[in-house]
């Protein structure tokens, strides 16, 4: 079943706010999207007319993620009308909110929007830096957070700049698809590169995919769909249909890191998942494919110190 995904739409809308994180989803093909506006037509950021918009709903189902894209001139935008019904509609979903009913997602200065509604009070959070002392000045009950992409806090998300609603998007694909198809939809996308926020797993599965050599994406998928498997070069390179050597040449090259770190990488990312969910160390290194605690522990100093 698919997941609701609605959009909350204010004149002069940032495009790319709305239209990157929607594709990511879109593609991702486990949600729903749906356009909310306090208007039935707004003109957006690139003067594009947005018509057909459905108005605000009395509340949101259960588990449904609410968006709210940034606007181009949030000082002017979001005094108008449309912003202040856009506010009195958000501070009603503060409940819901807290219990943790619904996802709050803001990209960019969108984050302004729920902070003057006051559903930041308490959480952590960011957005564009140009709009940082804004939030902590209407907003001083918020935990505003500065130089991050992307920052989540039980159950709400802000990222900053336009951007990096794409990397936040990925990051909700990664939690409710898994990484595997969040690492497809970046690969569709061709942004191979994806910046981690607040979260350190996001990293390894999206990380060193900035190239396009075919050969190194299917040895990254081989190991990325089973990172705990004991791969060794020979037979990842099989996988890939190049030689060990010409696979180790090809790593050097075009990721910046040799396969056996790339392999780690990757099995750092699973032990801190199973950390999260409450493992004990020694069956979070299990789970992930290392031998012992002591291995991971010594793993994790080496992505520390780098050589």
């Amino acid at each position: 079943m698919s997941q609701a995904v609605y959009f909350l739409l204010l004149p002069n809308v940032l495009s790319l706010d709305v239209s990157g994180p929607a594709e990511t989803l879109r593609l991702a093909g486990q949600f729903s999207l749906r356009y909310l506006s306090p208007a039935p037509q707004i003109v957006c950021s690139i003067g594009m007319t947005l018509s057909g918009l459905q108005p605000l709903p009395e509340r949101l189902e259960d588990g449904a993620i609410l968006v709210l894209p940034g606007v181009g001139d949030s000082q002017r935008y979001f005094a108008g009308e449309e912003a202040e019904q856009a506010r009195r509609w958000l501070a009603t979903l503060q409940p819901d909110l807290q219990r943790q009913r619904i996802t709050l997602v803001c990209i960019c200065s969108g984050a302004l929007l729920a902070a003057q509604a006051g559903l930041l009070d308490g959480y952590q959070c960011t957005t564009h830096h140009d709009v940082i002392e804004r939030i902590r000045r209407q907003a001083p009950a918020a935990q505003v957070k500065e130089n991050r992409i992307f920052v989540e806090d039980r159950g709400v998300y802000t990222s900053a700049g336009i951007t990096t609603g794409i990397d936040l998007a990925l990051h909700l694909v990664h939690r409710h698809c898994g990484s595997g198809r969040a690492r497809d939809v970046a690969r569709d996308m061709v942004v191979y590169f994806r910046r981690a926020g607040d979260d350190p797993q996001l990293s390894p599965w999206l990380r060193y995919r900035n190239h396009l050599h075919p050969a190194v994406h299917r040895a990254q998928d081989v190991m990325a769909a089973e990172p705990e498997a004991d791969w060794s070069v020979p037979q990842v390179a099989e996988k890939a249909h190049v030689s060990s050597r010409h696979l180790a040449r090809l790593f050097r090259s075009h990721v910046g890191i040799s396969v056996r770190e790339y392999h780690e990488q990757l099995r750092l990312a699973v032990a801190q998942q199973r950390l999260q969910q409450g493992y004990g160390l020694e069956k979070a290194a299990l789970a992930a494919g290392f031998s012992s605690g002591r291995q991971l522990r010594r793993a994790q100093q080496r992505q520390r110190s780098p050589l």
